[in-house]
């Protein structure tokens, strides 16, 4: 079996792009793919078409010896690279499951759980103020989640105001007291704040009973938000944003931080994925991976909270997007109310094929990007409706 092709799609999901990829073969098997990123879908398409003869013509079934090409060949050039080596890296595992009649998680060991917990993000498409994210909250709990994410900081940076820092609290007060202490809610800081500030605003929000405090500082250093936790109230999760497997062994050494969010697309595809659950196991940390995405690369979250005895919670946007998204695949989780967890996929490779026609419905669209400093983001219009 050889690669012959790698085709690329773009989508506009109304408030960001998505890119899909298909890797084709010279029989019946083909694998799909994602690499998707916020505002970067032409530039890493470009990248898929300038990387895919490195993988063409190898035969698929040899998952890590692609992969490994087409990030060590050249220079490594940061998430786009590692995004390019993720989508050809998981189409390659969805070739070898489908050859071989067995889902993704077959091949990675077996299943240790048969659903996972999730927690709803994108839900939030509201004016801020406390009123209308607890309707919107009442949409999250009617869908059947026990847990939400939200980003209650408006447009601060750096610093935040008393006003805003106060209508914050309030939003958060609003939430826990209209459905009480069995939902957790997470909070997302989206790197916003100096280290002290975010060590301050979450003092401030300590009495709230929140589940998590993500990505409470700067990116630039990883070692900063270890300080953070040292520090902070309220448990801190990190690691969307690195590309690399090595970033978090510093979560690892400077302690403090027991919740790591590998993001599998960013970070180079399942393999990579897994060594990052590995070095936390060892370090009595548990994985919460990252997944604001598109269906594709929920399917390969899905794949990993399968097999990996140390994943905790799952990041789940596609209960709110457009509707017409579910559409674009030919399988989609299912939320058990009861408990809140998702569903696993169970047909071979990753269980989860796309619809091209409706692809083709929707292109990509060069205002479709998030701006979290931007007055309204949260409303998740795209820069074209918000303009």
């Amino acid at each position: 079996m050889k690669i012959t092709a790698i085709e690329t799609y773009t989508v506009s999901a109304g408030w960001k792009n998505w890119l899909f990829i298909k890797v084709l073969t010279d029989t019946e098997w083909y694998g799909i793919g994602e690499a998707t990123i916020n505002g970067f879908i032409r530039t890493t398409e470009a990248a898929v078409h300038e990387l895919k003869h490195f993988a063409i013509g190898r035969d698929p079934r040899e998952v890590t010896a692609i992969a490994q090409k087409i990030i060590s060949t050249i220079q490594d050039a940061g998430h786009i690279h590692r995004l390019v080596m993720a989508a050809v890296e998981v189409a390659c595992w969805d070739i070898l499951g489908k050859s071989l009649g067995v889902p993704v998680y077959q091949l990675l060991g077996g299943k240790v759980r048969d659903s996972i917990e999730a927690y709803a993000n994108g839900w939030y498409r509201a004016e801020r103020t406390p009123d209308h994210f607890v309707a919107a909250a009442q949409d999250v709990v009617d869908k059947g989640f026990k847990a939400l994410k939200i980003d209650p900081f408006g447009t601060a940076r750096n610093f935040i105001s008393e006003s805003d820092l106060r209508l914050a609290y309030d939003i958060l007060r609003a939430i826990r007291d209209r459905f009480g202490s069995e939902l957790k809610i997470l909070i997302d800081v989206h790197c916003r704040f100096t280290p002290a500030e975010a060590v301050r605003v979450a003092r401030v929000m300590q009495d709230l009973d929140l589940f998590w405090w993500e990505e409470p500082t700067t990116a630039e250093r990883e070692i900063l938000s270890n300080e953070v936790a040292a520090q902070s109230p309220i448990r801190v999760a990190t690691g969307e944003q690195f590309d690399k497997i090595g970033k978090f062994f510093t979560l690892a050494v400077g302690g403090g931080i027991s919740i790591w969010q590998p993001e599998p697309m960013s970070l180079g595809g399942i393999r990579n994925t897994l060594a990052v659950a590995h070095i936390a196991e060892a370090n009595g940390a548990w994985i919460a991976p990252h997944q604001s995405g598109g269906p594709v690369a929920t399917a390969v979250c899905l794949q990993l909270a399968a097999c990996v005895p140390n994943y905790l919670i799952q990041e789940y946007f596609d209960a709110f997007n457009e509707p017409w998204t579910r559409d674009l695949v030919t399988w989609n989780p299912t939320i058990n109310p009861a408990n809140g967890h998702l569903s696993l996929p169970e047909a071979p490779g990753l269980g989860i094929d796309l619809n091209l026609e409706i692809m083709a419905a929707h292109p990509y669209d060069p205002a479709a990007y998030l701006n979290i400093y931007q007055e309204g983001w949260e409303k998740r219009l795209g820069q074209g409706q918000n303009a």
